[in-house]
C-alpha cells in the first residue's frame, strides 16, 4: 500500500500525561511525511529535463499547497521508544486543484503494528488570492507515480465521504 516510507524519531516529549504519543504529535508525523516526500528528486523518468527537481519546487511554481481536510484513525497506542516510527505515504486521489494522501504510521517490519491510518486533502492555490490552481500535466504525472490504494480505514464509507465532500465543496476544483 504505501508507495513511500520514512522514518520518525520519536522524542521523549511525545508522550502526554497519558504515557502515550499525542494525538497532535501523529499529525506533526503526517506533515513530515509530506515535507519529506515533496522534497524527493523526481528523478529522470518523470523529469528528464531537470532530474533533481522536487514536487515541492513544482508547486511552488503554480501557488501554494493548503491543507483543506484531515482525517486520523487511531489504531493502538504509540509510547516511546528509540526505534523510529514509520509513516508510509501514497495519492489516494487527484481533482482538478486538489491531491489527497493516504498514510499508515507503524512499525518498520511491515507485519508489525500500525498505529494510525490517515488521510490528508491539499489544495493547490494562488498564494495571492487563495484560489484553487489547476494542477499542471507534470504535477498530475508525478502523482500517478505515487498513486496507491484508498485507505483501509474501519469505517470506509467515512472516509470517502469525507474526501468527496472536500473535493466537491470547491476547495479541490
Amino acid at each position: 500500500m504505501p508507495i513511500n516510507r520514512f522514518p520518525i524519531q520519536l522524542r521523549f516529549g511525545d508522550e502526554d500525561s497519558n504515557g502515550h504519543v499525542n494525538n497532535v504529535r501523529f499529525v506533526q508525523f503526517l506533515e513530515e511525511a509530506r515535507v519529506r516526500l515533496g522534497l524527493m528528486p523526481l528523478g529522470t523518468e518523470i523529469s528528464p529535463e531537470d532530474p533533481g527537481l522536487s514536487f515541492r519546487a513544482l508547486t511552488a511554481r503554480s501557488g501554494v499547497t493548503l491543507v483543506a481536510r484531515q482525517e486520523i484513525e487511531y489504531r493502538a497506542p504509540l509510547v516511546y521508544r528509540q526505534d523510529p516510527v514509520w509513516v508510509g505515504i501514497w495519492v489516494t486521489g487527484v481533482g482538478r486543484s486538489s491531491l489527497t494522501y493516504g498514510f499508515r504510521i507503524a512499525d518498520d517490519d511491515g507485519g508489525g503494528r500500525v498505529y494510525a491510518y490517515a488521510q490528508s486533502t491539499l489544495v493547490l492555490a494562488d498564494a495571492r488570492t487563495g484560489r484553487p490552481v489547476p494542477l499542471t500535466a507534470l504535477q498530475l504525472k508525478v502523482l500517478a507515480s505515487w498513486r496507491g490504494e484508498p485507505v483501509p480505514f474501519r469505517n470506509r464509507e467515512a472516509g470517502q465521504r469525507g474526501a468527496e465532500a472536500a473535493a466537491g465543496s470547491g476547495a479541490g476544483r
